[in-house]
């Protein structure tokens, strides 16, 4: 439209090598241009007729007055294709050679006359001159905000009496309280309350009228007595009244009757509550049920988190409301095997956020590398293990920061942020104030560097992919054997890795290696040890190897398996309540130090070899294969060296990789495994497969997680951001419940238990957002015997799988 003299046309990969215009390579979106000489069309209309590119204008061609045709490449689509024809040849050459406009003209002028004209002129002051107004201060002072409500005053004072008398004020939590809502109430003032000596009213004297009525019934009185001592009958009375006939009459005509009421009595159960029973069916079975996952909280950071994916979430063990989150590099399939130098060029953190602070981070972990995974440590929480991308093992020490935590503000830098406001606030203005915030006026939270890091040359080949303390009271040797921990301190790590092996770390003595002989490896050590990190465990900075090293293969067919994740039967454990942790810092060790400055190893000639603790562990690979093994070594009666015990089994259930595999918590022989498009619940002892297995699913599974009040219940996480709630009491072939919870992939799923009447559940997304959400009661309080239910519902699956294959067998 406006430009008859352009024709746009198509252009296929045979006309663009024909005549040398091919897209990206003859011309580009900058060099459009290309000139074609009209024989040479004429020529080629020749040849393919129709099938020519210049057919739609052929008559164009032939009446263009020109030799030579401008053909240009249009890369933005303007006209409609990927290239146009123009038919003029005034056109043509505005094109090629595009006037001057008349300010080009001017400028270049000017640049002449400056050049000519190089005078010196002198400084001359400016003068000042008397201001006239124009009539901008009206605007202004109608543009301007004026308060049209008088302001309220408050005044606080006390009585003389009390003047100079110590001021106690009170501490309370606001999450104490429901809604997490505190409203000061307005109280009477004495001083305006007057007592009424004196009132004046008016009272009419009427008689008092009343209506009763009884139904109490009169009975003449009579004489009565009472029975105290009990008739018996003698032998021979006895004989005639059961030989009578009036008794056997009786027996029958009731015996139908009794019977009955015996069948009753053995079938219904006379102490069953019927109205809780309908509550419960109500809630069951009839109608929708009340279950929800209220949003409580979102946390984000636009500088650490950008762009990036949430690849773990670990609750504090002690602290209410701390919440650590950890972040790498989206990376597809063929960059995590690569591994590119992309993870470099932006710093990795751990961050530690607060519900009384959702803007800002109450600290910071410095990270050598992007944390896969990381763990608390359950004997004292201020020790922290992680794993890193590029396979090494990190450990820091917040002892320092402890206090902090405690004492997490609630409002931060004067502006106040309740629950309600963060729910309701968009996750891009949250991250433009943080950008502000920390841009203007630099509240940095404080940088807790790593005590530790594992030797490169002993380390996973690739990223550590799950990570687990080994429980308090037994250790693992040279020899993987089980000996009884007496010092109660969680001091030995399990991580696992795709480089086809399982390591076991060991948190030895705190004695500094043996220094050696050359002064440029001192130097080199002394270069490498960060700068502020805790002296705790420094002894072990690039110096720790693990303990144990386990490869995973046949010993068959020499195949190699990647585990991702590992679930050992001895990690059945919680968390210690805050009184032990306490008892281990004031006791043992003063407040400031930690109970592994000055752990030391016992011999294991001392100690007891614990011989009911299990050796054996499920692994799920990144082919989606399961695999049962043994971590116990034996030793060799011909070679006299430990030999692993080679007796795995595999299991094909997944098509991707295993990202959950997690025991239940109510159960130690019950594992939930997760990956690609279905789930599946195994029972350990049970060799013919998974007990439960779901059927595919539409999306993807991402994330899984066991809920830690109700045995029966777990959540999954899908690639299109919902979250999956199955409950096996109620439904088994499909999810009881789901709730759309992000846009973008779930990649973590934490619950957590605040206090009996509140439950949290953090959710993280590929956008790096978390999402903390308040379990509703119907999901966190578990039913009447729903333990046992849930119980007697695996054994019964149990049985069918045996039964499956005695039949299959049979046949």
């Amino acid at each position: 439209i406006g430009h008859p003299e352009i024709f746009p046309l198509v252009f296929t990969i045979k006309t663009q090598e024909i005549f040398n215009c091919r897209v990206d390579e003859d011309v580009t979106e900058e060099n459009c241009f290309k000139l074609i000489k009209k024989e040479d069309i004429i020529q080629d209309l020749k040849t393919r007729a129709t099938i020519s590119d210049f057919h739609p204008v052929k008559k164009v061609v032939l009446e263009y007055p020109g030799e030579e045709l401008l053909i240009v490449f249009d890369a933005k689509f303007q006209y409609g294709q990927n290239f146009y024809f123009v038919a003029s040849e005034e056109a043509k050459e505005n094109l090629l050679k595009p006037p001057e406009t008349a300010e080009e003209k001017e400028e270049e002028k000017e640049e002449e006359n400056r050049e000519e004209t190089l005078e010196v002129h002198p400084y001359k002051p400016p003068v000042h001159k008397p201001w006239v107004s124009l009539g901008s201060e009206k605007e202004v002072e109608e543009e301007s905000v004026k308060d049209t409500v008088t302001k309220i005053k408050y005044m606080i004072s006390r009585v003389r009496r009390k003047f100079g008398a110590p001021i106690t004020f009170t501490d309370k939590n606001a999450s104490h309280v429901k809604d997490s809502y505190i409203e000061c109430t307005s109280y009477q003032d004495k001083t305006f309350s007057i007592k009424m000596l004196e009132k004046d009213m008016g009272v009419q004297m009427v008689p008092k009228v009343r209506e009763a009525s009884t139904q109490t019934k009169w009975t003449h009185l009579k004489n009565a007595a009472t029975q105290y001592f009990p008739r018996q009958l003698s032998n021979e009375e006895k004989e005639e009244s059961l030989s009578s006939e009036k008794l056997k009459e009786f027996l029958t005509s009731v015996h139908l009757r009794m019977e009955i009421a015996l069948q009753q009595n053995e079938i219904m159960n006379a102490f069953f509550d019927d109205w809780k029973a309908l509550a419960e069916d109500e809630s069951s079975s009839g109608g929708k049920p009340d279950v929800y996952l209220k949003a409580y909280q979102s946390f984000t950071d636009l500088r650490y988190f950008k762009d990036r994916t949430i690849s773990c979430v670990c609750w504090h063990p002690t602290i209410y409301g701390i919440i650590a989150v950890s972040a790498r590099e989206q990376f597809s399939y063929e960059e995590q095997v690569n591994l590119s130098d992309k993870s470099l060029l932006q710093q990795s953190v751990i961050l530690f956020w607060s519900f009384f602070d959702p803007i800002h981070p109450q600290l910071m972990l410095e990270c050598p590398e992007a944390i896969c995974c990381f763990q608390f440590c359950p004997s004292d929480p201020n020790i922290i293990a992680g794993g890193c991308i590029n396979g090494q093992v990190v450990l820091w020490d917040i002892s320092q920061h402890e206090e902090k935590l405690q004492n997490a503000k609630t409002v931060a830098d004067g502006i106040k942020i309740t629950a309600v406001n963060m729910v309701n606030a968009s996750i891009l203005n949250i991250s433009q104030y943080i950008y502000m915030s920390v841009g203007k006026n630099g509240t940095e939270p404080p940088l807790a560097r790593y005590c530790a890091v594992s030797s490169t040359q002993y380390s996973h080949k690739k990223p550590v992919t799950d990570i687990h303390w080994l429980p308090d009271y037994f250790e693992d040797n040279r020899m993987d054997a089980a000996f009884e921990n007496r010092a109660e301190i969680c001091v030995q790590l399990v991580t696992c890795s795709p480089d086809c092996s399982i390591l076991f770390w060991d948190i030895p003595a705190t004695k500094l290696p043996e220094q050696p002989s050359s002064e440029k490896v001192k130097e080199e050590e002394i270069l490498y040890m960060p700068p502020d990190a805790p002296d705790t465990l420094k002894h072990l900075d690039l110096c720790w190897k693990p303990l144990t090293k386990i490869n995973l293969h046949e010993s068959d067919t020499n195949t190699e398996y990647g585990p991702v994740r590992i679930s050992l039967r001895e990690l059945h454990y919680h968390y210690k309540t805050s009184e032990k942790v306490q008892s281990l810092n004031t006791l043992e060790v003063p407040a400031k130090e930690s109970p592994y400055a000055e752990m030391s190893t016992p011999s294991s000639k001392n100690l007891k070899v614990l011989e009911n603790i299990s050796t054996d562990f499920f692994v799920g690979t990144e082919d989606g294969e399961i695999i049962y093994s043994d971590w116990k070594m034996e030793i060799d009666s011909d070679s006299a060296k430990p030999v692993s015990q080679k007796h795995n089994q595999k299991y094909t259930i997944h098509t991707e990789t295993i990202n959950t595999l997690q025991r239940s918590p109510f159960f130690k022989d019950i594992i939930l495994s997760v990956g690609g498009r279905n789930f599946a619940i195994w029972k350990e002892g049970v060799t013919n497969g998974p007990i439960l297995q779901s059927s595919c699913s539409a999306g993807r599974y991402t994330a899984g997680q066991w809920s830690l009040t109700r045995p029966g219940v777990f959540i999954i996480g899908r690639d299109d951001g919902n979250i999956d709630i199955w409950d096996l009491l109620k439904k088994t072939y499909e999810p009881s419940h789901f709730q759309n919870i992000s846009k973008s992939m779930i990649t973590f799923i934490s619950p957590w238990i605040a206090s009996p009447k509140q439950h949290f559940l953090a959710v993280s997304d590929d956008l790096g957002v978390l999402h903390v959400l308040e379990i509703c009661q119907t999901l966190s309080h578990s039913s009447r015997n729903e333990h046992a239910n849930v119980l007697d519902y695996f054994e019964r699956e149990v049985k069918y799988l045996k039964y499956c294959e005695q039949e299959f067998q049979a046949k």
